[in-house]
């Protein structure tokens, strides 16, 4: 089996190496990232620019291709020229922060798991629910590795990508794995004031409070808050299929036919 990998944190963060050398247990790894950190991108592609390539080291031994590029890049371009032949996972990941709610649509991670789904190849992204530097990824990591032999070999639905957050808890206080759906959580953005040596003001995204309000307990945020992995499907179609036939009749009502 042949996996791609790839991040929205950049070739060098500690998760995708985690995440790297858990799932080469399992399968041939290669590994196209973002040579910087591209948190919050979402689903962007280079258009106007060249994306160089270049082989990234770790420990003097080749690790991997840093693109100049957005998570959805390195998928493409990745899948098209870099692999020596057919994927059978792309896997984004692992993420130091949950993608969960409304997040899900600014994030990089899940924008790349979402771009491999649309060129045909099953996708996973997976979150580690944490902020610190210092976080340990191995139970992540060891959770992607089950649900990447999940993806490939038990799921019926193995082309609808996952979205996968682990809790930030010891491995014995994990209560269990939880099917959600995408919830309604959202992020408090403020915005700090500063004012540059020239006098020119400018503002700086500060906050990540992450609100979930009275979320259901069938979403995900509400499963990480258990301490429970929060495995999502999800999808790129963005229509609201429930309001299609009210949506028809009211705009036949207002917009009738010409006589």
């Amino acid at each position: 089996m042949r996996f791609l990998l790839t991040n929205d944190d950049g070739i060098y963060a500690r998760g995708l190496y985690a995440l790297y050398e858990e799932l080469s247990k399992e399968a041939e790894c290669l590994i196209v990232a973002p040579e910087v950190e591209r948190s919050a991108v979402g689903h962007a592609i280079t258009l106007f620019r060249p994306l160089m390539v270049r082989q990234a080291k770790r420990n003097g031994r080749f690790l991997g291709h840093a693109v100049n590029g957005t998570p959805a890049d390195c998928v493409k371009i990745g899948l098209k020229e870099l692999s020596d032949g057919p994927v059978d996972l792309v896997v984004s990941g692992i993420n130091l922060g949950a993608n969960v709610g409304t997040n899900v649509i600014y994030s990089g991670t899940v924008s790349a798991a979402t771009e491999g789904a649309i060129m045909g190849v099953p996708a996973m992204a997976v979150s580690l629910d944490s902020r610190r530097q210092d976080a340990d990824f191995s139970f992540a990591a060891r959770i992607a590795r089950k649900m990447a032999l999940f993806m490939l070999k038990d799921n019926p639905d193995r082309h609808v990508p996952i979205n996968v957050n682990v809790p930030d808890v010891p491995e014995a206080e994990i209560q269990g794995i939880a099917v959600t759906r995408q919830g309604r959580a959202r992020l408090i953005e403020t915005f700090e004031k500063r004012v540059d040596p020239r006098e020119n003001v400018y503002y700086w995204l500060a906050g990540e409070i992450q609100v979930a309000g009275r979320e259901e307990p069938d979403c995900d945020s509400y499963a990480l808050s258990r301490n429970m992995v929060s495995i999502t499907p999800i999808y790129y179609d963005l229509t609201r299929h429930d309001i299609l036939d009210s949506l028809t009749r009211s705009i036949r009502s207002r917009f009738p036919k010409p006589s």
